[in-house]
């Protein structure tokens, strides 16, 4: 199992791919949460462009995309993080670390662009979410409520990053770990 960072935009083909593999993780969320998630509004040609503005990984095992995540890279002085959004993990691969290992590496991105944390949104209602990720070192820093609505819908979770001095060994190369 691999993870890389996608090719550019114009080199990478398998958009249809990657749409399926996100609508199919995303799905069991439908009769949890409201507002229904912004992913059933999106189509392949939207993943697209969103990869011109943010880096997509992959977790790749073989030929086949076994997850994704997308991090934006924000470096404005109120945010100074890499935001990691759409995470998705088939089903066939939960378990394996995947989504440690796509925090590992937003955390890479993070270092090499001198910000300071990770930072994600997960909805009130998937409380597994949460506990997924506050496990992976993420607190909860505020609530949001979607346009709309008059109780919270979403909250953020940042993770602040230790000096590089304090942290553990870090992957040397961006592209590929095994």
């Amino acid at each position: 199992m691999t993870l890389t960072i996608a090719p550019a935009a114009q080199s990478f083909s398998r958009w249809d791919e990657l749409h399926a593999l996100l609508m199919a993780c995303f799905a069991y969320m439908a009769d949890r949460i409201d507002p229904p998630s912004s992913m059933l509004r999106m189509s392949a040609a939207d993943l697209e462009q969103k990869s011109r503005d943010e880096m997509l990984l992959l977790a790749m095992d073989g030929e086949r995309i076994a997850g994704c995540a997308f991090v934006r890279l924000e470096s404005a002085q109120d945010r100074n993080c890499a935001y990691i959004g759409k995470m998705a993990v088939d089903a066939d691969y939960r378990g394996q670390g995947l989504a440690r290992r796509f925090v590992e590496e937003a955390e890479a991105l993070a270092r090499r662009s001198g910000l300071a944390a990770l930072e994600l949104q997960t909805r009130i209602e998937l409380t597994e979410n949460r506990e997924t990720f506050e496990r992976l070192g993420f607190v909860v820093t505020r609530e949001n409520a979607h346009e709309g609505y008059d109780r919270p819908t979403n909250i953020t979770m940042r993770r602040e990053l230790t000096p590089l001095s304090h942290s553990p060994s870090l992957p040397h190369r961006a592209d590929t770990l095994s």
